[in-house]
């Protein structure tokens, strides 16, 4: 079973990571780190560097795609056009095509998310609809067939494990569990915006939109915008 994992400049480690951890262990399991070419790829901390292990082209076909998010470059991803092509292509024939974070937003450039529910980090679930899907904030992970997308960063664990079932069996899945020691009982109860106070919230918001004003964030989303337009405007006329 071949597992791709999307690298681009500036996804946010833990969500190609996290999962990775876990589906690493499937039976059979031939994990990719796919990007446009087979180099070391800079994480958003500008510290962590990650490295592709096969190029798109290397990687027609594989069984499993799954799609990190970023903190601060996730419209420059879902307007690439190499990695939007690559993903609408290999989703005709996977088995799973999967997102973790903001993630979704590449599924949703590549018309994958067209009028499906799917969840994606808190604060982008607005650019979620804009792009053409139905957002279930309330929801981890979600569900719509043979794609599942998930919330936000440390949600790719939960769907990684979903999946690990879904391939192996629950008992697998739970052997993978445990082998991680993944039994999360985090400090404070803050991990939602539903659950966090205002003042924390407030401050999510703000770091939120800090990483977005970059200057290439900036250039990229009316590309993403204006080519999910267009893509409206064709399918209406086929």
């Amino acid at each position: 079973m071949q597992i791709a994992i999307v690298l681009y400049p500036g996804l946010t480690a833990l969500d190609a990571i996290g999962p990775y951890e876990v589906l690493r262990f499937l039976p059979d399991a031939e994990i990719r780190f796919v990007s446009a070419t087979a180099d070391p790829v800079v994480t958003d901390s500008g510290v962590l560097v990650l490295g592709a292990t096969h190029t798109y082209a290397e990687t027609p076909a594989p069984d499993i795609v799954l799609v990190p998010g970023s903190g601060a470059r996730t419209a420059t991803a879902a307007a690439d056009r190499e990695l939007v092509a690559w993903v609408r292509q290999v989703h005709e024939t996977t088995t799973w095509t999967t997102s973790v974070c903001t993630g979704a937003l590449v599924l949703a450039a590549a018309g994958i998310l067209d009028g499906l529910p799917a969840t994606t980090h808190w604060a982008v679930h607005p650019a979620l609809r804009a792009m053409g899907a139905t957002p279930r904030p309330g929801e981890r992970s979600v569900r719509s067939g043979k794609i599942v997308t998930a919330a936000g960063v440390s949600a790719g664990i939960d769907l990684a494990l979903w999946l690990a079932a879904e391939v192996a069996g629950r008992e697998h899945a739970e052997m993978i569990q445990l082998y991680i020691e993944y039994d999360p009982r985090p400090p404070f109860d803050s991990g939602h915006p539903s659950k966090a106070d205002k003042a924390v919230l407030a401050r999510a918001n703000a770091l939120s939109r800090s990483l977005a004003m970059n200057p290439a964030e900036l250039r990229a989303i009316p590309k993403v915008a204006w080519r999910r337009t267009i893509d409206r405007v064709r399918s209406r006329r086929r």
